[in-house]
């Protein structure tokens, strides 16, 4: 036990005189050298000069008050030649139009009248796009929508509400559907 003790004790003279020469070393007052760095940071550019430009275009009209509505436009009656080509289109589509009597309107908003026509609503929606596929084929405006569980096919729009009654019996001719003519919306 003598010889366990001699060595604790040179150990601890050891480290006391390692301490006393190395804290002043560490500790010797001087305290924190700050290392002095030379700047990177640029000189601040010139401000540009300040160029004001005049427009040279009239500034638009106010539009807080809505203008007056303009009159009517007239049509005036067609070229024999291209009556001539209408009527033959409509007799051999056998299409009922009449382009005085059917014109497009807008309603309150100042939307334009559209008009689709609604051919058949499906469960199954891979039934609506075999429909549709079919019906792009014969070359007809068809898309669908999915309103709740149903997807209806429509064709359209028109702005011209007898020219869809006109595709509703072609179509009721050569597909055997009877579909409803219906406004048009993007919802």
């Amino acid at each position: 036990m003598q010889q366990k003790v001699k060595y604790r004790l040179v150990g601890l003279a050891v480290i006391l005189v390692s301490a006393a020469i190395i804290f002043p070393l560490l500790f010797d007052g001087s305290g924190y050298k700050e290392r002095h760095l030379k700047s990177e940071i640029p000189e601040a550019p010139e401000r540009p000069e300040i160029v004001r430009i005049t427009p040279k275009n009239k500034p638009l009209p106010d539009t807080s008050v809505p203008a007056e509505p303009k009159e009517p436009v007239v049509i005036p009656e067609q070229d024999a030649v291209v009556k001539e080509r209408i009527e033959k289109r409509v007799e051999k589509e056998k299409i009922a139009l009449d382009v005085r009597k059917d014109q497009p309107v807008l309603d309150q908003q100042g939307v334009p009248v559209a008009w689709t026509l609604q051919l058949a609503s499906f469960k199954d929606e891979a039934n609506a796009k075999s429909l549709r596929k079919q019906l792009i084929s014969e070359g007809y405006k068809v898309f669908t929508r999915k309103q709740g569980e149903l997807v209806k096919v429509y064709v359209g729009p028109e702005f011209q509400k007898s020219r869809l009654e006109g595709l509703k019996a072609q179509l009721k001719k050569d597909f055997g559907l009877s579909g409803m003519i219906v406004r048009f919306t993007t919802q």
